[in-house]
């Protein structure tokens, strides 16, 4: 959706800072967070793509006036009243009201290190041919879904080349939804700098972009 997250070739917000040997969390309830989040999403209530969804949805001021983690508690508390998980009568008092939804899983401490060595690999079957090839010239379609994409705006009716075919994974605008794994061919395109931002770009540079075949389209004057 065109959201607060969709930051993209914006302005005006600063230079992005970085920390020198920055820790995995700044604080502990940081890493409680994390670790809810991951419990939770390990119920089979929802899915990872339902997760950012979540998080995306934020309103804009909140958004990008909330540090990382706080995005993630503020998204899992909307996860967990929206499917009936804790009501906001519990969120308030910060203690259960009443007897716990059952749930289709409960993530186990010895389950822990084994499952994130596999970890959750999102490729699956699907259609037998790819629509482009490494080469092809593309266009990503103008598109301003009121649900989850992972197209960011800033590349949406700009044209670039296929630089690699990845394979057939889930499709995050349908999971996230709940409509189904959906799954599709999934290329890296790289645009140009001009292409992007014109002139003002900088000299050289090019920005490439996982993107799934559906938003994805000839460029003009190509057949695929």
């Amino acid at each position: 959706m065109n959201g607060g997250q969709d930051l993209g070739g914006m302005q005006g917000f600063g230079p992005v800072g970085f920390e020198a040997d920055e820790p995995w969390f700044h604080a502990p309830w940081e890493r409680r967070v994390f670790a809810m989040a991951m419990a939770m999403g390990l119920t089979g209530t929802w899915n990872l793509d339902a997760s950012r969804a979540a998080r995306e949805s934020l309103p804009p001021g909140e958004y990008l006036t909330s540090s990382y983690y706080r995005i993630w508690f503020r998204a899992l508390e909307k996860q967990v009243v929206q499917h009936g998980l804790v009501t906001e009568g519990e969120l308030t008092a910060g203690a259960a009201l009443t007897p716990p939804a059952p749930v289709a899983r409960v993530l186990q401490a010895e389950e822990v290190a084994p499952l994130f060595a596999r970890g959750f690999p999102s490729d699956r079957p699907g259609p037998a041919q790819a629509r482009f090839a490494v080469g092809d010239e593309v266009t990503a379609k103008t598109i301003n879904p009121p649900g989850h994409t992972r197209l960011p705006r800033y590349v949406r009716g700009r044209t670039g080349v296929v630089e690699r075919v990845h394979g057939t994974f889930i499709f995050p605008d349908s999971n996230a939804h709940f409509a189904g794994e959906a799954p599709q061919w999934l290329y890296t395109v790289r645009f140009a700098g001009v292409e992007l931002w014109g002139e003002d770009a900088e000299p050289g540079l090019a920005v490439s972009v996982n993107a799934f075949e559906s938003y994805l389209e000839p460029a003009r004057g190509r057949a695929a």
